[in-house]
């Protein structure tokens, strides 16, 4: 015969199935998800400043060149899986600020002058 300890208790494990009677997969813990997503992030940074600092050759010097050099140094300190990926929108932001300096000598303005 239950008694009612016996009968809560059973109460509790039937209203609370846990993984083993469920028959999914345990969460993982916290920290590998974050550490997933944190090489996520700096693969997505990676990739970013480089398209930043590629476009900056062209248009926007002044602003999408330091981005790409901010994102691809970031990008590297948090240990990307594209480090050379991370390098070249570096490489390519600096290059940015170089043409906007001879820009701005030759011309004397901050814009682009096609005529």
């Amino acid at each position: 015969m239950h008694t009612d300890t016996d009968m809560h208790a059973d109460a509790d494990t039937e209203t609370r199935p846990d993984a083993r009677t469920t028959g999914e997969a345990p969460a993982a813990p916290r920290t590998s998800t974050r550490t997933r997503s944190r090489a996520r992030d700096a693969d997505a940074m990676a990739v970013t400043a480089f398209v930043l600092g590629l476009a900056g050759l062209l248009v926007m010097n002044l602003i999408l060149g330091p981005t790409a050099v901010v994102l691809g140094s970031l990008a590297l300190w948090r240990n990307t899986a594209r480090p050379g990926r991370a390098r070249l929108g570096i490489a390519l932001g600096v290059a940015d600020l170089v043409i906007l300096a001879c820009l701005v000598t030759a011309d004397g303005t901050w814009s682009w002058s096609l005529s």
